[in-house]
C-alpha cells in the first residue's frame, strides 16, 4: 500500500511539472494573461481547485509583493502536491523563459525584435485569453449590484491612477466596504481549499523572508563580494514590488545600470527579449544575471528574485485558510474579490488592449481567437500558435 501511495504521489508531481511546463511555454501576455491561462487549465479543464478557491488565492497574491501570477502558480502546485508540487509548478512555469533569456543574453544580446509580426500576434492572443478569464471570474465574483459597483470603483481608480500602491489601497478599501456591506451576509458555499503546510513552516518562511531582507545588505557590506551584492539586489527588488513584472523593470534598471553592472543598450535589448518570451516578466532577472556573470549568474539571479515570492506564499497560505473561514472576514473577501475583477478589467484595457488592438483587423483577429478558445473549445497552445502565425501574416499585408 505504501508503494502505491508513493507511486501515486510521484504521478501527481510529474503531472504538475508537465502541465506547468506547458503553461510556461505558451503563457504569453504578462501577469494578467497568466491568470487567464491558469484559470482555463487548472480550474475549468483539470478542476484542481474550485472557482471560489482560485479567486481567493488570486486575491491573496494581490496583497503580497512580488510576481502575483507566479505566486498563484506556486500556491496551486503546493495545494496539489505539497511543497515539492509548488517547487515543480514554479520550475515548469519559469524555466522555459529563464533558458530563453539566458540564451538571448549569451548569443543574441543587442538584437532588436521591435515590430516583429509574431510578437503582435501574441499580444492579440493575450486579449482573447484575458477577456475569457475576466468574463468567467466576473460572473462568479460580481453577481449582484453592490459587488458590480465595487468592481466599477476599482476599475476607474486603477485605470486613472496607474501606480502600484494605488492598487493595494483600492483592495484594502474594497475589503473595508465589503466588511460593512456584507457583514451579515449568509454564505453557505464551502470551498475545497486544502493547503498541506503547517503554520510552523509558514512562520519559518515568513521569518526567512524578513531575515534575508535585513541580513543580505549587511552581508553585502561586510564581504564586498559581487555574488552577494547581485543576490541582494535581486532579492530586494523581488521583495519590495507591488504590481507585477512591469513594475520591477525600473527597479532593476536603477540597481544595475547607474551602478555600472550593465549599460543602457544591453538593458533595453533584454527588456525587448522579455516581452517576446512566455512566462513571468520577473525572468528578466535571468537575462541581467547572464549579462553580468554568464549562465551561472542567470540562474542565481532567477533564484534571488523569485525567492521572496516563494517564501511569502508558503508563509501566508496556512493562515489565509483560517482567515477566509472566519464569518466576519467573508464580507472582506467578497469586497476584495470584486475589486480584483475591476483591477483585471483595468489591466485588460491598459496595457493589454492598448498595445495589441491598433487596427480594425487586430480586433477582428482577436474575435477569431476568442471564438476558437471559448466556443470551439480549442486548447490554449493552438490559440498561441495561431496567434503567432496570424500576426506574422498580418504584418506582411
Amino acid at each position: 500500500m505504501k508503494h502505491n501511495e508513493e507511486k501515486g504521489k510521484l504521478k501527481i508531481l510529474i503531472e504538475i511539472l508537465l502541465v506547468s511546463a506547458q503553461l510556461g511555454l505558451t503563457s504569453f501576455g504578462g501577469p494578467i494573461a497568466h491568470l487567464g491561462y491558469f484559470h482555463e487549465e487548472y480550474v475549468r479543464k483539470r478542476k484542481w481547485m474550485d472557482e471560489r478557491s482560485y479567486s481567493d488565492l488570486v486575491a491573496l497574491c494581490q496583497f503580497l509583493p512580488g510576481p502575483a501570477s507566479s505566486q498563484v502558480g506556486i500556491g496551486i502546485g503546493v495545494m496539489r502536491g505539497g511543497v515539492p508540487g509548488g517547487i515543480l509548478a514554479f520550475i515548469g512555469f519559469t524555466l522555459p523563459s529563464v533558458l530563453a533569456l539566458i540564451i538571448f543574453a549569451l548569443f543574441l544580446q543587442g538584437s532588436s525584435m521591435e515590430g516583429a509580426g509574431w510578437i503582435q500576434g501574441l499580444k492579440i492572443v493575450a486579449v482573447a485569453v484575458v477577456a475569457h478569464a475576466i468574463l468567467g471570474m466576473a460572473s462568479k465574483l460580481t453577481p449582484d449590484l453592490k459587488r458590480k459597483s465595487i468592481a466599477l470603483f476599482a476599475l476607474i481608480i486603477t485605470l486613472l491612477w496607474q501606480i502600484a500602491f494605488i492598487q493595494v489601497g483600492v483592495i484594502l478599501l474594497a475589503g473595508l466596504i465589503g466588511y460593512i456591506v456584507y457583514k451579515n451576509h449568509a454564505d453557505n458555499e464551502k470551498a475545497d481549499f486544502v493547503f498541506p503546510i503547517s503554520k510552523k513552516l509558514g512562520l519559518i518562511c515568513l521569518s526567512l523572508f524578513f531575515g534575508l531582507l535585513v541580513f543580505l545588505p549587511i552581508l553585502r557590506e561586510m564581504t564586498a563580494l559581487n555574488w552577494i551584492a547581485m543576490f541582494d539586489s535581486f532579492y530586494r527588488s523581488g521583495s519590495l514590488v507591488f504590481g507585477g513584472g512591469h513594475v520591477v523593470l525600473p527597479l532593476l534598471e536603477r540597481e544595475f545600470v547607474p551602478t555600472g553592472w550593465m549599460d543602457e543598450a544591453s538593458f533595453l535589448a533584454g527588456y525587448g527579449a522579455t516581452q517576446a518570451v512566455p512566462g513571468p516578466l520577473f525572468t528578466f532577472a535571468a537575462y541581467i544575471g547572464a549579462v553580468i556573470s554568464g549562465w551561472k549568474g542567470g540562474l542565481v539571479a532567477t533564484v534571488a528574485i523569485f525567492l521572496p515570492a516563494f517564501l511569502l506564499i508558503l508563509g501566508a497560505l496556512p493562515f489565509w485558510n483560517q482567515i477566509r473561514s472566519n464569518h466576519k472576514m467573508k464580507g472582506v473577501l467578497m469586497g476584495v474579490n470584486a475589486a480584483v475583477v475591476g483591477i483585471l478589467i483595468s489591466a485588460f484595457y491598459h496595457p493589454i488592449w492598448t498595445s495589441a488592438i491598433l487596427e480594425p483587423i487586430d480586433f477582428a483577429f482577436a474575435a477569431i481567437l476568442f471564438s476558437m478558445l471559448v466556443y470551439f473549445k480549442l486548447p490554449p497552445w493552438i490559440i498561441v500558435v495561431t496567434g503567432a502565425l496570424g500576426g506574422t501574416f498580418l504584418s506582411m499585408l
